[in-house]
């Protein structure tokens, strides 16, 4: 067995496809855009301004049977001075002894930074997916959810590394009409003078900067949290853009300031399925026609800021993206991810009947300096 650090074009074309060989036989794995994960792993991402990584492909018998990257993210170090680094974009064949000489790599590095935790996986932030899906192989992840085996939590304990944070998924239906208590407060939020509209995707990066302020201080003590920066939510603009529906971005405001923050986003992984991660003439085709079949939403920003909590601000935006999932006939909903101890959004989901049905796992280990 060997390991290649990757450091062309080719092997980071390699790097990005390797996991087309893990899942070929498997109809839940949705692969990204091979072209669009290329380039998130370069310095366009705006990641990159604030983290260094080296990505690693491990092969046998002269083929690739895993693949790891190896973080260094400056930005949690510098919040959170911790002494962590990362793992992640994890991906190996079936065999305890390839997975530990990619941790055993990725360990290598960080040590080499003098930190003295690794944790993970991230890909590449939290800001982004991390975790291994630990629970909830019966159906398949959406969109920016991680997909993997069941035996990569077997790697990982194997390893010696222990649990240090559980993110949760809820699943809801879409009712056909709102529970009673979210219209009762939302009509009291209104009375109150908070006002939810929906965005312009045309202005989207704009309206993301609301959420840029809202998330800087509404998510300033969650575990993992990490700030954004403009560059990044521009990034994030440029990316969703193609996905989003105005109708399910919401922006809450009081006196025409930004106060909440929610953004759904079609399960496009319904979409991705199809076409085996490649934008082939054929496979823009499908993805026209699939994109119009499309059954669920994820909601994957959600925030208040502190001093607006419990003043009806969260029923006022699920009000208003309700209108929007009704608009389109979307059937299900997934609130994601979810902290374990993030009580007050979990309690949110039970107001409309939501069931945990994944769990993603972060796992860490220490490093021997």
């Amino acid at each position: 067995m060997e390991i290649k650090e990757v450091i062309n074009k080719k092997q980071l074309r390699e790097f990005v496809t390797l996991p087309l060989k893990i899942y070929k036989n498997d109809s839940f794995y949705a692969s990204p855009l091979i072209n669009d994960m290329m380039e998130h792993l370069t310095e366009k991402n705006p990641f990159f301004k604030r983290a260094k990584a080296k990505f690693y492909i491990a092969y046998k018998g002269g083929k690739p049977a895993g693949r790891i990257a190896a973080i260094v993210n400056y930005a949690h170090l510098e919040y959170h001075k911790d002494n962590a680094g990362f793992f992640g974009l994890f991906e190996c064949i079936k065999e305890q002894a390839v997975a530990n000489a990619l941790f055993d790599k990725a360990k290598e590095f960080l040590k080499e930074n003098n930190l003295s935790i690794m944790r993970g996986p991230m890909n590449l932030s939290t800001n982004e997916e991390c975790g291994f899906l630990y629970e909830g192989f019966d159906t398949p992840s959406m969109i920016m959810i991680p997909y993997n085996p069941p035996y990569y939590n077997e790697f990982a304990q194997s390893y010696g590394m222990k649990k240090v944070k559980d993110l949760y998924c809820f699943l809801a239906d879409v009712p056909d009409k709102l529970p009673s208590k979210i219209e009762r407060i939302a009509s009291f939020a209104e009375r109150q003078g908070i006002k939810a509209r929906t965005v312009k995707l045309k202005n989207l990066t704009e309206e993301l900067y609301a959420f840029m302020e809202v998330y800087n201080e509404a998510w300033a003590s969650n575990w993992g949290f990490i700030p954004i920066t403009k560059e990044e939510i521009d990034y994030m603009a440029m990316k969703l853009k193609p996905v989003a529906l105005p109708e399910l971005v919401i922006v809450a405001e009081k006196d025409g300031k930004p106060v909440g923050f929610f953004g759904a986003i079609p399960d496009f992984n319904e979409v991705l399925r199809k076409i085996k991660g490649r934008l082939t003439p054929w496979a823009i085709m499908k993805a026209l026609y699939y994109r119009r079949k499309i059954q669920s939403i994820r909601l994957l920003l959600f925030g208040v800021k502190k001093e607006m909590r419990h003043k009806g601000v969260e029923s006022i935006m699920l009000r208003e993206a309700f209108r929007g999932a009704k608009k389109y006939g979307f059937k299900k909903v997934e609130f994601s991810w979810i902290l374990e101890d993030n009580f007050d959004t979990i309690n949110l989901t039970q107001i409309i009947n939501a069931r945990r049905y994944k769990t993603l796992r972060i796992y860490e280990t220490d490093i021997v300096l």
